[in-house]
């Protein structure tokens, strides 16, 4: 029988230890491996369209899940045509069922067909939100979880709710959201060994909170591991199509190599709607099993009343069928956060700090580490501390690595781009897709000279020696 300890993590029978960063052995030029426990509950970040970032903590602490990171929104107003779409559904009386309607499931077959991953409206689901397709797809495989080290902040809470231990497994330096191959095979059969039942692998091959997209090589040796184990893979797939450089970045789906073991999962948030309005889709394997799972699914879906709302549900058919204005949103707004992420990498880089260009999405994920002296002398000293001293110099979310699955004691941090475009009128924010130098826009100056002053900062502070 398995011990655990409080936090969840597992614990070999007669020994008090967990599953430590030596007990995990990273292939050379791996992230160091987390200690593959749960937090303890209200640890972790804010779902999609969850909305609290680091706003009123009081006495309650920083940790608690309420507090974590919000779903990064595009900074934009909302594309008018999808808004007519919302407002002529707004009379509509009567409210979509549990999984979705046909309407709303025709488009996302069209949807992923045109990806070249045809399903049938048989074998999706669609949710309010990517995290309850999640909780139901979590309830609906049982035992325990595995994701990257750094993942989403809002893809562990989902499998502490249901009493799921949750282990985090390193990943490859070049990029994140796909675990090393080799440490993820290491640590399922650590958790076998030690009692554990691990049977879902969650991963995404465009990555929040790193800004990265997985080498496809990489994701088929994974993918190939996960196989091998027996493992059910939910592909988190929100951010494949904000890629920055589509000519130059490749993005293959694990549903493409492991048909018959992986369910996909797109939070329209990413690319097609606003966070307020919350809609995901799920699309599941073909055959007896995936059946069987998709059943189950629609039966969670069902206890927990997680109907999308009709009008959303109308906005939503309409963004997945992607017509021209929708098309054409995505590209420009692509291209804007393209150019906001590429400005802030160089300014993190610039400063001595690390981090992974880019490639996809609305993130960054920096690695503060080389200014730890210089941040110390602020009374900075782990990654929550980071969070509050970074969100009060720039006037901006900026949640730790902590909030991520990563070490408290690391000094990482998630930078988004959205926050970047301010929070004027939707008609100065429409301006800011035209603008052919987004980088002259007097507020996004604004905001990157902010934080090229705090990081220039550190930096000069950390070269600086006091005199012998």
């Amino acid at each position: 029988m398995r011990h655990t300890d409080p936090d969840g993590s597992a614990v070999p029978p007669g020994g008090s230890g967990r599953l430590t960063e030596g007990s995990v052995p990273p292939r050379e030029g791996s992230a160091a491996a987390h200690d593959g426990a749960v937090a303890a509950p209200g640890d972790e970040g804010a779902g999609p369209g969850g909305s609290n970032g680091a706003r009123g903590r009081g006495a309650v602490g920083h940790g608690p899940v309420r507090y974590g990171p919000d779903f990064s929104g595009d900074g934009l107003p909302v594309l008018p045509e999808v808004a007519a779409v919302l407002a002529a559904a707004g009379g509509r009386v009567r409210g979509e069922p549990a999984g979705g309607g046909a309407a709303l499931l025709e488009a996302a077959s069209g949807y992923w067909e045109r990806r070249g991953l045809a399903s049938g409206p048989g074998h999706l689901a669609a949710a309010p939100g990517a995290g309850v397709l999640l909780l139901a797809l979590t309830a609906a495989l049982g035992g325990d979880v595995l994701v990257p080290r750094p993942c989403a902040a809002w893809w562990a809470p989902y499998a502490r709710l249901l009493g799921r231990p949750v282990f985090h497994v390193p990943t490859p330096a070049e990029s994140g959201g796909v675990p090393d191959p080799y440490a993820l095979l290491e640590t399922v059969r650590r958790v076998r060994a030690e009692g554990g039942d691990p049977r879902l692998l969650v991963l995404s091959v465009a990555d929040d909170p790193t800004g990265t997209v997985a080498p496809p090589e990489l994701l088929h040796e994974t993918v190939e591991a996960a196989a091998a184990e027996g493992l059910h893979l939910v592909s988190d797939e929100t951010w494949r199509d904000t890629l920055h450089d589509p000519h130059a970045t490749v993005v293959l789906s694990p549903a493409e190599m492991l048909p018959e073991r992986v369910t996909v999962v797109t939070d329209l948030a990413g690319a097609l709607l606003p966070p307020a309005w919350p809609a995901a889709v799920a699309r599941f394997p073909a055959g007896t099993a995936g059946d069987g799972l998709h059943a189950r699914v629609l039966d969670v879906l069902t206890a927990l009343g997680a109907r999308v709302a009709a009008p959303v549900a109308a906005a939503a058919g309409y963004a997945l069928g992607e017509p021209g204005p929708v098309t054409a949103r995505r590209a420009a707004a692509v291209r804007l956060h393209a150019r906001l992420a590429a400005a802030v990498h160089a300014t993190v880089v610039a400063a001595g700090a690390t981090a992974r260009p880019p490639q996809a999405g609305r993130h960054l994920y920096a690695d503060l580490g080389p200014l730890r002296d210089a941040l110390g002398a602020e009374g900075v000293g782990d990654a929550q501390e980071l969070e509050d001293f970074l969100t009060a110099r720039l006037g901006m979310p900026a949640p730790g690595g902590h909030r991520f699955g990563d070490d408290l004691p690391a000094l990482r941090v998630r930078l988004a781009t959205g926050p970047l475009l301010g929070a004027g009128t939707d008609e100065r924010r429409a301006e800011d897709l035209l603008s052919p130098d987004p980088l002259e826009l007097p507020h996004v100056q604004r905001a990157l000279t902010a934080l090229k002053s705090v990081l220039d900062g550190l930096r000069d502070a950390q070269r600086w020696e006091p005199p012998r």
